[in-house]
């Protein structure tokens, strides 16, 4: 009695066969919504940290380590990947990947650092990506010009838009009249 009724369990359990993945060798299909690990593009970002704000578990870091140097930190040890920071980012630099595989044995693998040149305003400090605004929006920037040589030696050459023969030649510049 007792050996027929393990023999049954025996059979029952033998009937299905393998039922699980041979995992690292053969990989599940990944859901089509499903949101892995932000990645971030370099070229769009203009260092707004409006992903710092609204990550709920404060894994994106914004330090200015100068006023032309910010650094974007992503700790991808803490992210929940709730992907706040993709639907928040104005510019679409961060989107969401299907990685969501992170063993390491080393914690700077999962870790992202992104340094952006920021130019600061010469009258309000405030930072902006010089190289992402076009030419219009820079000029009708507070700060942007300025009315006498002493301030002028004060900007930053970034380009070859800021040279020493076009400042001079602004100074002898008149508005033309309308009459």
């Amino acid at each position: 009695m007792w050996l027929s009724s393990k023999l049954k369990q025996i059979l029952m359990v033998l009937k299905p066969g393998v039922v699980t993945l041979d995992y690292p060798n053969e990989r599940p299909p990944v859901p089509q919504n499903l949101r892995g690990q932000p990645v971030f593009d370099h070229q769009k970002c203009i260092g707004c940290g409006g992903c710092s704000d609204h990550c709920p578990a404060r894994c994106i870091l914004v330090r200015d380590v100068c006023q032309e140097l910010r650094v974007m930190l992503y700790e991808g040890s803490r992210c929940t990947y709730c992907g706040r920071c993709a639907d928040i980012c104005p510019e679409k630099a961060i989107t969401m990947s299907n990685s969501f595989e992170i063993a390491c044995d080393d914690k700077d693998d999962v870790t992202t650092r992104m340094e952006l040149f920021m130019m600061s305003c010469q009258r309000c400090g405030r930072c902006y990506e010089m190289e992402k605004t076009n030419a219009i929006d820079r000029i009708n920037l507070k700060g942007f010009r300025y009315d006498n040589l002493e301030q002028r030696t004060l900007i930053r050459k970034t380009s070859e838009t800021f040279s020493t023969e076009m400042l001079k030649e602004s100074d002898n510049y008149t508005r033309p009249s309308n009459k």
